[in-house]
């Protein structure tokens, strides 16, 4: 989510807002991208938000009660949600303190959720729809139970919905819950997860209570969704999002409850296994995933009663409970209700929640309506579950295919090497090879290319190869980086004219991707030669950070002189320059992941840092000088590397 900056605001915004402050609303803004992860980064940015304006002692401090964060992180995140999941746009987020005014207005906290999807309408009903309408969130209801006020703004190309919170007055207290059973935790997000389980306990079935005390509950509830949705969110695994379900419901709101997974692929799903419910075909029943009891004798026998046959839910009904058999028939003194919900994100159906509690005829509507909102938040857990699950082996595949299985070993040398992306599984920028091209001859290469991710994968995999085939081919280091200079040009120039006439095929409607013609690439290439005295290097730099070389006293200089990037320049007219290596002689290469490593304003070969640290390194083996400068990039700040570290070393034996 990044920082987020506190800003100061004087003007009014309009007769269609609430009314700002003369004095000055504080302010907090941020953007956050479309997907299930974004209502978990709003909380977090509420909370940040209030934790700055106290620490900054604010005169807007003392009204940032606990009362108003919860509310403003309930319905933050609602809000996000309906944007987010359900118009599926990118949205910004705004935050705004107004202090009571001369004119008698009360103090507010202002909170908007701007969209760039201004043609889909904002929706809160909960009648019964078609099956092929998407499912609308119900937020709404609970921020207009919430606010004092909120409404919508309509301007070009966005949709802003906004909500008025009253401020409390900062002596004012909040009636006692009940405490939690059992040891309170340190941990502040445990002890919030605690608070909200509290208030969600005593949702079953208790003597009727007094408004306020009423109203208490059900702000502890929704306190309780905002917290459940923070550790869903946090889960890239679908079978721990359904042992976290387990642990979240059971005892608080059910004596016992199930979960069961539909596969990606489709099978079970309406419509396709609606005749094959019973999972007498296992190529179409849904895969019961947890099962969980406030009694851990009678998981087992709970499980084997419900692999029999999953809950059977018509096409009609979307995320509504359903009364569903009680399981245990037949056993003495055990009698209960039962409920399953379909659990739906983006239009699919991903899996059903079943829940039970003995001794009810029905569920009280307060734990119904809970358990609903709950379910929706499951399901968007779980969808983001999957989606980083298939990115994730994306990720793997081609990181398989765009970097070598393994590194040639070079007679006379001793090589060593260090690739840590940035983002752990998933391919990075920087590359690497080492492999022989014939006649006595072994090349390397170390390269950055602009970007990350799919646009990254597209350069390094036109790289790496060609590469191989023009070293083969015989052409000397200077030619490689020449020709595949043009291959980067010329395909870039492809590119643009296939984004050119998408663009003409749309009527000149919307902006071709950024960078979608960039093919910028950085890469250090060298070949080695076998001689009578050593190994001849030849090598060139395209824009990438001089590799060093290093005698065996601990005498360091640049081993090549900077040239242009590769894909920027028709014709750069490379260069390459040839140095022998002897005995313990050692050549170091690095990305500028290494070099441009990050401690505030410093960076890691700020006055030679980098040469410094390999002098420093004189005796060492290829792996231990390797491992050495590695730990010194990750020493020199505390926070953990924001870029691809890549190393390569080359001694002489």
């Amino acid at each position: 989510m990044g920082s987020i900056p506190l800003q100061r605001e004087t003007t009014n915004s309009g007769a269609d807002r609430p009314q700002q402050s003369h004095e000055g609303p504080v302010v907090a803004r941020t953007s956050l991208p479309g997907n299930p992860l974004a209502p978990a980064a709003a909380r977090r940015f509420v909370r940040a938000a209030f934790a700055d304006w106290t620490e900054l002692a604010l005169p807007v401090a003392p009204a940032l009660s606990d009362r108003l964060t919860d509310d403003a992180v309930v319905v933050l995140s609602e809000l996000v949600t309906n944007a987010v999941v359900h118009a599926g746009t990118n949205v910004d987020l705004l935050c705004r303190m107004d202090p009571a005014a001369p004119d008698g207005t009360p103090a507010g906290l202002v909170i908007e959720v701007t969209d760039h999807h201004p043609a889909r309408a904002v929706r809160n009903d909960r009648g019964a729809r078609p099956p092929d309408t998407p499912e609308y969130g119900r937020g709404l209801q609970l921020v207009a139970s919430l606010a004092e006020s909120w409404g919508i703004t309509y301007r070009s190309g966005t949709k802003t919905v906004w909500a008025r919170l009253p401020v409390d007055d900062p002596g004012a207290a909040l009636p006692d819950a009940p405490a939690v059973p059992g040891p309170q935790s340190a941990d502040p997000a445990t002890r919030a997860l605690q608070r909200g389980l509290r208030a969600a306990e005593i949702l079953a079935p208790a003597p009727q209570r007094a408004a306020q005390e009423q109203d208490w509950i059900n702000r502890g509830a929704l306190s309780f969704l905002a917290e459940a949705s923070d550790l869903l969110a946090g889960q890239l695994d679908e079978d721990m999002v359904a042992a976290l379900v387990g642990q979240l419901l059971v005892p608080r709101l059910a004596d016992w409850c199930a979960i069961w997974f539909y596969d990606e692929e489709g099978r079970g799903l309406p419509g396709i296994a609606d005749h094959d419910v019973s999972g007498s075909d296992p190529l179409h029943a849904p895969r019961l995933a947890r099962v969980w009891h406030g009694h851990e004798s009678r998981i087992e026998e709970l499980r084997r009663i419900l692999e029999k046959e999953p809950p059977r839910l018509p096409d009609t009904v979307r995320t509504a409970p359903v009364p569903v058999p009680w399981p245990f028939d037949g056993v003495p003194d055990d009698s209960g209700a039962a409920l399953a919900y379909r659990l739906s994100a983006g239009g699919r159906t991903l899996g059903i929640l079943l829940i039970g509690r003995a001794g009810l005829l029905r569920f009280p509507d307060e734990v119904t309506g809970l358990v609903e909102d709950f379910s929706r938040r499951v399901a968007l857990a779980v969808s983001a579950a999957r989606r980083f699950t298939r990115q994730a082996t994306i990720s793997r595949i081609l990181q398989r295919g765009l970097l070598p299985s393994s590194m040639a070993e070079i007679p006379g040398m001793k090589t060593a090497l260090v690739y840590e992306p940035k983002e752990q599984g998933g391919p990075g920028g920087d590359f690497y090879d080492v492999f022989p091209a014939g006649d006595g001859r072994w090349c390397f290469a170390l390269g950055d290319v602009q970007g990350k991710g799919p646009e990254a994968a597209v350069v390094i995999g036109l790289a790496r190869p060609w590469l191989r085939l023009l070293a083969r081919e015989g052409y000397p280091v200077e030619q490689v980086l020449d020709r595949l200079n043009r291959l980067l040009l010329d395909d870039a120039t492809e590119a643009a004219d296939a984004a050119a006439r998408a663009l003409a095929a749309a009527g000149g409607q919307g902006v071709p991707p950024e960078g979608s013609s960039s093919r910028f690439l950085s890469l250090l290439y060298g070949e080695l030669t076998l001689t009578e005295t050593g190994v001849l290097c030849t090598l060139a730099s395209a824009g990438h950070p001089l590799p060093l070389l290093m005698r065996p006293g601990g005498e360091v200089l640049a081993a090549a002189a900077p040239q242009v990037l590769l894909g920027v320049v028709d014709d750069p007219d490379y260069t390459s320059g040839t140095f022998e290596m002897q005995t313990g002689d050692t050549l170091l290469c690095v990305t500028d992941g290494v070099t441009e490593r990050r401690c505030g304003a410093r960076q890691f070969d700020d006055g030679d840092g980098l040469a410094q640290a390999l002098s420093g390194c004189a005796g060492l083996t290829a792996p231990l000088l390797a491992e050495r400068i590695r730990r010194l990039v990750h020493a020199f700040a505390e926070t953990p590397p924001d870029d691809d570290l890549a190393l390569l070393v080359l001694q002489a034996q």
